[in-house]
């Protein structure tokens, strides 16, 4: 390793560059990242409550409230009454904030894929390479944040 660092040490400032680059993206068409973490996760895994959505991003319950708000103003989400508790709302995205998602996504992929043409062959085979093995990184993330 270079100079002796970690290997957590040697990525952590281009994971941190890369997310700063594609917040910069981010403007009047384009959801703020906590906006975009939760519609992509009401997305893939449905709806949920808003105490949820804040344990996830790690905000706070009156900012996702907030947060969900504005979305739900915008029509990107909807309060649905949870069929597993009479008293108890979720949130759940509509077919503008999963559109939203998609786009912006898209937006995103097409706009690394103009990166990737900056590279030379060999960086762009490496990059693609580490791909499987950067997964396995973030499930293990994943699975250690869960447990």
């Amino acid at each position: 390793m270079a100079g002796g660092e970690s290997r957590g040490s040697q990525l952590l400032p281009v994971l941190a560059q890369l997310v700063r680059f594609l917040r910069q993206l981010e403007g009047p068409d384009n959801p703020s990242s906590v906006a975009l973490s939760v519609l992509r996760r009401l997305s893939d895994d449905g709806p949920a409550r808003v105490t949820e959505l804040a344990r996830l991003t790690r905000a706070s319950q009156p900012g996702m409230t907030q947060l969900v708000g504005r979305m739900e103003k915008a029509a990107l989400v909807r309060r649905v009454p949870d069929p597993n508790d009479g008293r108890g709302v979720l949130v759940e995205v509509t077919g503008e904030g999963a559109a939203l998602v998609s786009r912006t996504l898209t937006h995103y992929a097409t706009t690394l894929d103009r990166l990737f043409e900056h590279l030379e062959p060999a960086d762009r085979d490496a990059i693609v390479h580490a791909l499987p093995a950067l997964e396995r990184l973030a499930q293990a993330g994943q699975k250690e944040s869960a447990g």
